[in-house]
């Protein structure tokens, strides 16, 4: 396909020339943070080094460090992948625009650990000729690299900061604040969205002093709020994780560990034995490749899963520092950013961890594990309040409540009572999706957010049953987010959300408003509170 350039525009850093996509402008691959390689590894994202010639922004640079295999781009075609990858892509309307439009900056998900604004389905064309917005996709730091808090190791020589990603998103957003307005976009009218991990981040992101004032709506699709963890269970990972890289440079198996162990708090980073080639702890993550740190992080994952399913060991930490609270607790101290919020969940969000290669519906044993660290009695309710649907499929429900939809009723209960809230169960599932009993599991409003069931593969998707419901559900949705965007407020009749009727927008063929729904499974997660710190 032959590539027509497109506008030059300059940004605060240099001019950057796009290309014409259809009806729309795109740039892809601005920089909006120097490279964090070498020195800067480990480190909060630096300043770009500004340029004077034109930047060709006609292609997707490099996704961050991950298997390659979550990186295509196309049949036979996947992205390449770098250390450096702090980049995002604007997308905007061709026709030309009497006022400034609102912008919509989205964050993959992908469990801290895969995934890319490269990604085709994020590209963003129909809500941006549905919506007349510009569209902003970025890319950010993952797996040990983004999300490992290592800033106990870290000595006047060498330092390591703390929520890379996160600080990486919220360089995206200052980019955005700077620039945008080059593009035609409103920098006071700015939405922050994303799915899974993106929707935790956007979740965290309403927690975290540095983001105030860079976004003005946020919506939180199937957000799993417990990935933002205390920095007490985050350095017990930390510390897993460095002795698995160093058993793995010496060749051995690495701890053979039952649960997490002793965080690295509680040794003085210069009495660490050296170990290995005689290496530090920080020359020994400083030498590492990514592969190496892939590697290692995979075994850290895989050993975090055998000890609890819903075990995530990458995500934002509680540092006391850039992000002091855990993000519920500011918000319902009123601490956090109060922009208007959309979150919800999926009907049957847990479906899928159970298709993927090598996983099975959680046990009985599995459950325990996975609640092991709250009160026993809280435990005891929440499994007595599954009872009404029996066998694997209320455990794969209890999973994926826990995860999701749990812990973001919380996030609505605690939001509400500061800023414009509303909340969403979407329970749309075509016939090939009930088929192959899935239902409407995780990621797959996706699919109408981003208009793909207008498209061939859609329709696949969908079947003749069930086109014009999809057809339908993806108006509805995207005529929603896009009024959000605009103004705030969804365009549907949809009552905000507040702890007395807990008003839930249900989206299915026949989308509707429900008060309270499951209730009785809501009050089952009462007084469900993790411990910060993992048993030893």
């Amino acid at each position: 396909m032959t590539i027509e350039p497109g506008p030059i525009v300059t940004t605060v850093e240099g001019p950057v020339q796009g290309i014409i996509t259809g009806s729309t402008f795109s740039w892809r691959g601005i920089p909006y943070a120097a490279p964090p390689v070498g020195p800067l590894r480990w480190r909060a994202p630096q300043p770009v080094t500004p340029w004077t010639g034109v930047l060709a922004a006609d292609d997707f640079r490099n996704a961050a460090p991950q298997p390659p295999a979550y990186t295509k781009v196309g049949l036979r075609k996947t992205q390449p992948i770098s250390e450096d990858c702090l980049t995002l892509n604007v997308v905007a309307p061709r026709r030309p625009s009497p006022r400034a439009r609102p912008v919509m900056v989205f964050i993959h998900g992908g469990a801290y650990l895969i995934g890319s604004s490269a990604t085709p389905l994020y590209h963003g064309f129909s809500l941006i000729e549905r919506g007349d917005v510009v569209f902003v996709s970025i890319n950010y730091r993952l797996g040990a690299l983004g999300y490992l808090d290592l800033s106990a190791y870290s000595t006047p020589d060498r330092v390591f900061d703390s929520n890379l990603g996160l600080r990486d998103q919220v360089a995206a957003l200052q980019w955005v604040q700077r620039n945008i307005a080059a593009f035609g976009g409103d920098p006071n009218c700015v939405t922050v969205f994303g799915e899974s991990a993106g929707g935790n981040a956007v979740t965290t992101l309403l927690g975290t002093p540095a983001a105030a004032g860079l976004f003005h709506r946020a919506i939180a699709e199937s957000s799993a709020p417990g990935m933002t963890v205390a920095q007490e269970r985050s350095r017990v990972w930390a510390a897993r994780f460095v002795d698995l890289l160093r058993a793995s440079r010496n060749g051995t198996a690495g701890p053979q560990t039952t649960g997490p162990q002793t965080g690295p708090e509680t040794i003085a980073p210069e009495t660490i034995e050296p170990g290995g080639a005689g290496l530090s702890v920080a020359e020994l993550l400083d030498s590492a490749t990514p592969g190496e740190l892939g590697k290692t992080a995979n075994r850290l994952t895989t050993d975090a899963e055998r000890e609890d399913a819903s075990a995530v060991p990458f995500g934002p930490t509680v540092d006391g520092d850039y992000l002091p609270r855990d993000p519920a607790a500011a918000l319902a101290a009123g601490e956090g950013n109060r922009v208007p919020l959309i979150i919800g969940t999926n009907a049957a969000e847990g479906t899928l961890f159970t298709r993927v290669p090598g996983s099975k519906p959680p046990s009985e044993r599995g459950v325990a594990r996975m609640l092991s660290d709250a009160d026993p009695t809280v435990v005891q309710r929440i499994t007595g309040g599954y009872r009404d649907i029996p066998g694997p499929s209320g455990r794969i429900r209890l999973l994926g409540d826990h995860l999701f939809w749990a812990p973001s009723i919380r996030i609505a209960e605690a939001h509400s009572g500061f800023a414009p809230t509303y909340f969403y169960r979407y329970d749309f599932a075509p016939l090939p999706l009930r088929l192959g009993r899935l239902g409407a599991t995780h990621a797959t409003e996706l699919l109408a957010v981003f208009g793909v069931y207008r498209g061939a593969f859609g329709q696949a998707v969908a079947g003749l049953i069930d086109r014009g419901p999809a057809l339908a559900i993806t108006d509805r949705m995207q005529a929603d987010w896009i009024a959000f965007a605009r103004t705030g407020t969804p365009v549907s009749q949809w009552p905000r959300y507040d702890t007395d009727r807990r008003a839930t927008l249900v989206i299915d063929r026949h989308t509707r408003v429900e008060y309270d729904p499951d209730s009785a499974h809501r009050r089952a997660w009462e007084g469900y509170h993790p411990l910060p710190v993992p048993e030893h």
